[in-house]
């Protein structure tokens, strides 16, 4: 049995037309693969096809201001992402003159790509032998081979890709690596994926043995945390709003939003003008306010959930950090802030 004939036999037939299957250009290529770094295609099409049309080439990317390449990526979250492409397109457009690096080992050394990255841009792009293992290369292999070791452990890691290379078809390995991940997609599904018809039934381990539902196997995450958090929306006489730059490092750096208060615990209206941190922020400065969500919206993040209430603010002092309530919708926010923008009416 031939893997990786039997792999590009059923990708020949059920791939789907997708605008970087029709170019080895490493600027598309790259571009497609930070984009679709835990993202579904689904949802990362439309930020591809409009990265694409706004920056055509990398000089394009490269030139470009990091608020518009933010604002751009809003709501595909991980913003890390935006940021580390932002910088690896200068560093391709300045360092290398535009060149990107046409093999797996200069690869990996740009900011944002890891192996899998590394590997998809060498084989797809200039057909060097470098098998990719995403999350649905691993879900193949443990399945049909019926490998227990965990995929997010040191082993594992190493495992699953020494048993990747050797499958890799080294005569297309760009056909082979599309193949893979395509088949993990549409066909060796997470949830309920239909056996009967997988080109691999008759040997495929975990189908023998019934253990679809149990590989491949994972260790446990670390416990997610939980934080309340309350947006200060302060409305100011002039027709501006307080809004601010996320300056520090985290998922949200250089983003905007409203200023942030955190608490230990949930804060309730009857409290908000005696909590600590709201004096200290408004300190002698007359304010109105009003809670615009009685319960809080849970906003999860892979580490964390954000339990999050928004405050309604009237003030009539002048505050630096306001900008025009009419250029709002101008700045990259987090989806949570973006959300709220486009719900509340801002009229005074």
């Amino acid at each position: 049995m031939n893997f990786s004939k039997i792999l590009t036999c059923w990708y020949s037939a059920n791939k789907r037309e997708l605008p970087w299957r029709n170019t080895r250009n490493p600027y598309y290529i790259w571009l497609s693969e930070i984009i679709l770094q835990q993202t579904q295609i689904k949802q990362g099409l439309p930020y591809y096809d409009a990265f694409v049309v706004k920056f055509p080439t990398v000089f394009d990317l490269a030139n470009a201001n990091e608020q518009d390449v933010l604002k751009l990526w809003q709501g595909l979250g991980y913003y890390s992402r935006a940021r580390n492409l932002h910088y690896t397109a200068k560093y391709i457009a300045i360092e290398l003159n535009g060149v990107f690096p046409n093999n797996y080992t200069d690869l990996l050394k740009l900011k944002g790509v890891g192996d899998y990255t590394a590997s998809a841009i060498a084989s797809i792009c200039f057909d060097e032998v470098s098998a990719v293992v995403d999350g649905n290369v691993y879900r193949i292999l443990s399945r049909y081979f019926g490998i227990h070791t965990p995929i997010n452990s040191t082993q594992g890691i190493k495992e699953f890709k020494e048993l990747a290379s050797k499958l890799i078809c080294t005569e297309n390995p760009a056909e082979h690596n599309q193949a893979i991940m395509e088949f993990g997609a549409r066909q060796c599904k997470p949830q309920n994926p239909d056996c009967s018809i997988c080109p691999l039934n008759n040997s495929c381990a975990a189908l023998r043995d019934n253990l679809i539902s149990t590989l491949p196997v994972k260790l446990k995450k670390t416990k997610i945390s939980k934080k309340h958090i309350n947006f200060l929306v302060v409305l100011c006489e002039d027709h501006k709003v307080l809004f601010e730059k996320r300056t520090k490092k985290g998922i949200w750096q250089n983003l905007y939003q409203f200023p942030l208060i955190e608490t230990d615990t949930d804060l309730e209206a009857k409290h908000f003008e005696s909590n600590p941190h709201i004096k200290d922020f408004f300190r002698e400065t007359h304010f109105n306010f009003s809670l615009y969500n009685d319960k809080p919206l849970i906003h999860k993040l892979s580490h964390q959930h954000l339990y999050t209430k928004f405050w309604i603010i009237t003030s009539d002092s002048t505050w630096n950090e306001s900008i025009s309530i009419s250029d709002i919708t101008n700045f990259p926010t987090p989806i949570l802030i973006s959300n709220f923008i486009d719900t509340f009416d801002f009229q005074l």
